[in-house]
């Protein structure tokens, strides 16, 4: 069943998602709110002229990062350094890129005013990240998401130039794990993320492995 949100700060059991994954309507994006949605597997994901949706899809998509899939060209590049990788040194030029790309069969985006500023203030308190790849000087590509325990949530990654993005998610993912980052939520099925080693998990497995990675909150 859905649920309906008010001011009082909490969720209803992922287990009760409808079977597209929708939980919950409404709420505020408030950091507190935000944080405790994806502590428990939630994330937001409206258009601009809705309320807040809450979706908790079963089953996830996850990538761990030692089962990352590097193909022999994207091996060249990186070793090639065709891009300049950097971290959190364009959040907000990031996530404006993110919502402003063209995307194929889609007319909109999510990114509204109010998730930018969301996201922009979780990037101040350092858990939102931004992963980027620059070339001349350039932003050309990039991803963004949250870094909670030992947990990445991808979020968003835009490309203005061929293989950008997938350089920025290739070099972040080695970087992730190098720093102990055991999992990469990536919410919902994409056919380039599975092509880079993403796999389907049940969404209980997937709680689980939150409860295992993310310390618990006094």
């Amino acid at each position: 069943m859905i649920h309906f949100l008010n001011d009082k700060l909490w969720f209803p059991p992922a287990s009760e998602a409808m079977d597209d994954g929708l939980l919950a309507v409404g709420g505020d994006l408030s950091t507190e709110r935000i944080l405790l949605a994806y502590r428990n597997g939630i994330f937001p994901w409206f258009n601009e002229e809705e309320p807040p949706l809450w979706w908790c899809p079963d089953p996830r998509f996850v990538l761990f990062p030692e089962k990352l899939k590097i193909s022999k060209s994207m091996q060249q590049l990186l070793k090639r350094d065709h891009f300049e990788f950097k971290t959190n040194t364009a959040f907000e030029e990031v996530i404006r890129n993110c919502r402003h790309i063209t995307r194929k069969d889609q007319d909109g985006t999510w990114i509204s005013d109010e998730v930018t500023a969301a996201y922009t203030t979780l990037h101040y308190m350092g858990i939102a990240h931004s992963a980027e790849a620059w070339l001349n000087s350039e932003l050309v590509g990039g991803l963004y998401g949250l870094r909670m325990g030992k947990v990445f949530f991808g979020e968003s990654m835009f490309s203005k130039a061929s293989n950008a993005s997938k350089y920025a998610f290739l070099s972040y993912v080695t970087l992730l794990q190098a720093e102990g980052i055991q999992l990469i939520d990536c919410q919902v099925y994409t056919e380039h993320l599975e092509s880079l080693g993403a796999e389907m998990m049940p969404r209980a497995d997937f709680l689980q492995q939150l409860n295992r990675l993310i310390p618990q909150s006094k």
